[in-house]
């Protein structure tokens, strides 16, 4: 599979973020969420789904587990089953986000 970026459907999450799958396939997914300033992906956990992320571009204020930090282009942090995880752009910021197992309800929106 060859995904090219300007051509991947795009999802709008509020007023401060955009979504792409960019691959899926097997057991994984990788999906680039591109923030305005402020805009805020909600402290959450998933139950089935172990995720890591790589900050793209900019900067954002993460919180996984207990930790709080902020993270920077070229970071990356890892949200295991169950742990609870969610981040804030505190500038114009890119994450690219891969999941395992596929997060089948991105597919279906």
């Amino acid at each position: 599979m060859i995904v090219r970026n300007e051509r991947a459907e795009t999802k709008q999450l509020g007023d401060k973020a955009v979504r792409k799958v960019l691959g899926t396939g097997g057991s994984l997914m990788m999906v680039e969420i591109t923030f305005k300033k402020g805009g805020v992906g909600e402290v959450h956990a998933h139950q089935e789904h172990e995720q890591v992320s790589y900050i793209v571009k900019g900067s954002f204020e993460v919180v996984v587990g207990a930790e709080k930090k902020v993270v920077y282009a070229g970071d990356s942090f890892y949200a295991g089953l169950n742990v609870s995880h969610g981040v804030t752009a505190l500038e114009d910021s890119v994450i690219l986000d891969v999941f395992t197992p596929v997060r089948e309800d991105f597919l279906k929106e």
